[in-house]
């Protein structure tokens, strides 16, 4: 035998790219899951509510949650990545089931359309989820609400002004409502987060909303 003493070799641990792939594949596969489920729901909601489930804003929900969720566990950078994969994820299962479910998805232009707007407003509103869970600072706090709610807000602006649908267009405008009521952490927060909301409602209905009405 030698007399040589033996050292193990161990691979180098890669924490931050095994955390990376987690938060990414779990977002992906919960974006999935539910694109699969907003279609379903389309054909389950009666008449016009069924709108709701291919909403903007309900879709958007997905990302801020995926941020909140990853708070903490990931840098805040991926957990803005994981909000864009939950966002692709909705996009490839929605328009996946559609085309493997049902009659097909048809036009390819929509979910391209909705694949930008995802590969925008996925980063966006996970970064608004860590904002939410983790902000040290109270407008950080008050702008991810804010946004959390003006994207319901414009929906209600959608229904109200373009559809005419007023049941749908005040639930929008409960649940912009409910989300600085019930999601802020003080009464300061809950009336900044309310102030904020409502002209990060018109913006998104601008920037969002009108440019889809013309097409």
């Amino acid at each position: 035998m030698s007399g040589h003493g033996s050292t193990a070799v161990t691979a180098p641990s890669t924490p931050g790219l095994d955390g990376w792939t987690r938060a990414t594949g779990a977002s992906v596969g919960a974006g999935v899951v539910l694109g699969v489920l907003t279609n379903l729901l389309q054909g389950w909601l009666p008449g016009a509510w069924n709108q709701i489930a291919n909403s903007g804003a309900v879709w958007s929900v997905a990302a801020f949650a995926a941020g909140a969720v990853l708070a903490g566990r990931v840098p805040p950078a991926t957990a803005a990545v994981g909000g864009l994969c939950a966002e692709v994820g909705l996009v490839v299962g929605y328009y996946g089931y559609a085309e493997f479910g049902r009659d097909g998805m048809g036009d390819p232009f929509w979910p391209l359309v909705w694949m930008v707007m995802a590969c925008v407003a996925g980063p966006l509103f996970g970064t608004a989820g860590v904002w939410w869970r983790q902000g040290t600072t109270a407008w950080r706090r008050v702008t991810a609400l804010g946004a959390l709610a003006g994207v319901f807000g414009q929906e209600a602006i959608h229904y109200a002004w373009v559809l005419r649908y007023a049941p749908q267009a005040w639930a929008c405008l409960g649940v912009a409502l409910l989300v600085p009521l019930l999601m802020a952490r003080t009464h300061r927060e809950r009336a900044l987060s309310l102030l904020a909301a409502v002209p990060l409602s018109f913006l998104a209905y601008a920037v969002v909303q009108l440019p889809l009405n013309s097409i």
